[in-house]
């Protein structure tokens, strides 16, 4: 039995839904609870395998929780509890390459996180948990090798952004990311990893282009971002997310 926890937010929040029309799944809810809040999930058994569907966003109310608002602490403790062999973060980019278009799904490499706002299980002793290579290579493989039968190309080894929302940035502030070494620009997968750090549970990060970085739509570096349509592509990525996961539960 294998189970597998998919942290998701933008356009992904009816991805346990998806699940529900398959008949070899059955779909239930839980909620744990941590010092730092209650955390909802849906459960999903596929004959005996179960996955995790953990929404980052998620509220006492139908509105959705601002990224700079997220206890991470909360829904990191909620997964580790699950007992995952693996911990998938699906996460909503803005790219910064002319070869990684909105509508494509790369896979996360590395993180750049100068946001200086400091996340830990450990407040009161320090653990300096190490970071050369955040993300597993076995789960890298299976989603790469999923992903070039859904799209002509994957772009692994993605380098994220992490900036804290929840505007949208400035075209100057991706030009200086990019100077960075950074691909793409994202608010939620910094906190994720390093909490994720602290207790060495494999980890894979899909990267869902939504739209261009700000200035780096090809022909109009004025083109507006609109919200509602990140959300919508996004949305259009959830097929390829679930094979990515179903193949996961194969090869763990």
């Amino acid at each position: 039995m294998t189970r597998v926890v998919v942290i998701c937010g933008t356009g992904m929040s009816d991805l346990s839904k998806d699940y529900q029309k398959d008949n070899d799944s059955e779909i239930s809810e839980i909620r744990i609870d941590s010092e730092w809040g209650p955390v909802p999930l849906s459960v999903i058994d596929k004959n005996g395998d179960k996955i995790f569907v953990l929404d980052r966003h998620h509220s006492k109310s139908d509105k959705r929780t601002p990224p700079h608002m997220i206890e991470h602490r909360a829904n990191i403790h909620a997964a580790l509890s699950c007992s995952p062999e693996i911990i998938l973060s699906v996460n909503s980019v803005g790219s910064m390459r002319h070869d990684f278009p909105p509508g494509d799904i790369g896979i996360t490499g590395d993180v750049i996180d100068l946001t200086q706002i400091p996340w830990t299980f450990f407040d009161n002793d320090a653990i300096h948990s190490d970071r050369t290579s955040i993300f597993d290579e076995k789960a890298i493989s299976h989603c790469e090798e999923i992903l070039l039968v859904e799209q002509s190309t994957v772009l692994k080894g993605l380098i994220v952004a992490q900036c804290i929302g929840p505007q949208f940035e400035t075209p100057s502030e991706i030009d200086a990311l990019v100077n960075l070494g950074a691909d793409v620009v994202g608010m939620t997968l910094g906190p994720e990893q390093r909490l994720i750090s602290e207790f060495k549970v494999p980890h894979v990060a899909l990267a869902c282009s939504s739209n261009w970085a700000a200035g780096r739509t090809p022909g109009n570096r004025n083109a507006e971002i609109n919200h509602h349509e990140v959300d919508s592509i996004a949305s259009t990525l959830r097929v390829r997310v679930m094979k990515c996961v179903n193949s996961l539960i194969e090869s763990y």
